[in-house]
């Protein structure tokens, strides 16, 4: 199998053993370490954590998994998309980064140092940005992919631009996995009016990635 493509699952037939695909391979495939990463033309986001209440958040955080996913990204954007030097934004968690301190200490306490052990990798990576600033500069091409604290933080400023055309990767595994960066939509199931892009896009990708990963193993 050169790539897997899912198709939108409802999470409850995990029965709760997985919160969603991305854990599911990762465990089925023995995978280290993953990222899942939303791909857009536009802006990528990955969110270092995924399905977790958002009150969990900060305490899930700490300097090791920020500069496991911030190296997954970095080599995915490197040996997988082939842009020479990747630049990687950091999303900080707080309101304006937390300014200094002022409105929380996550940026001083654990981004700060997980971006000065990424750096040391060789891996060039930005000081915590404001949140309601850090996207529109990805958008505008300052930035290859955004680093984010959470889900919703990744995933609604890339929907608003990729809604109907983004796919969701899976980085780490042994072979790329894609799906749509949408739900199963059974409201409208059988209606006729679904709008197929995001999973032909996330076809596209699967088969775009694993050629090239197909030609990189013969050099």
């Amino acid at each position: 199998i050169d790539a897997v493509v899912t198709a939108p699952v409802n999470k409850a037939v995990f029965e709760g053993r997985y919160p969603g695909h991305t854990e599911l391979y990762e465990d089925i495939l023995g995978a280290e370490n993953v990222a899942m990463m939303m791909y857009g033309s536009q802006l990528k986001t990955v969110p270092v954590t995924t399905h977790i209440a958002l009150r969990d958040v900060p305490s899930a955080l700490s300097v090791e998994l920020y500069e496991s996913q911030g190296s997954i990204v970095h080599h995915f954007l490197r040996d997988d998309l082939g842009i020479a030097e990747p630049r990687i934004a950091m999303a900080g968690l707080n309101p304006h980064a937390g300014d200094g301190g002022l409105f929380g200490d996550e940026e001083t306490t654990i981004l700060r140092p997980a971006i000065e052990r990424t750096r040391a990798l060789g891996i060039n990576i930005s000081d915590p940005i404001s949140p309601d600033t850090v996207f529109h500069q990805a958008a505008q091409g300052r930035y290859d992919a955004v680093l984010c604290a959470y889900h919703d933080q990744a995933l609604i400023p890339f929907k608003l631009l990729h809604f109907s055309d983004g796919v969701n990767v899976t980085l780490g595994l042994g072979a790329p996995r894609t799906s749509p960066d949408h739900g199963p939509a059974t409201d409208i199931a059988g209606r006729g009016i679904a709008d197929p892009s995001s999973m032909i896009e996330a076809v596209r990708l699967a088969i775009e990635l694993a050629e090239k990963r197909g030609n990189n193993s013969h050099r």
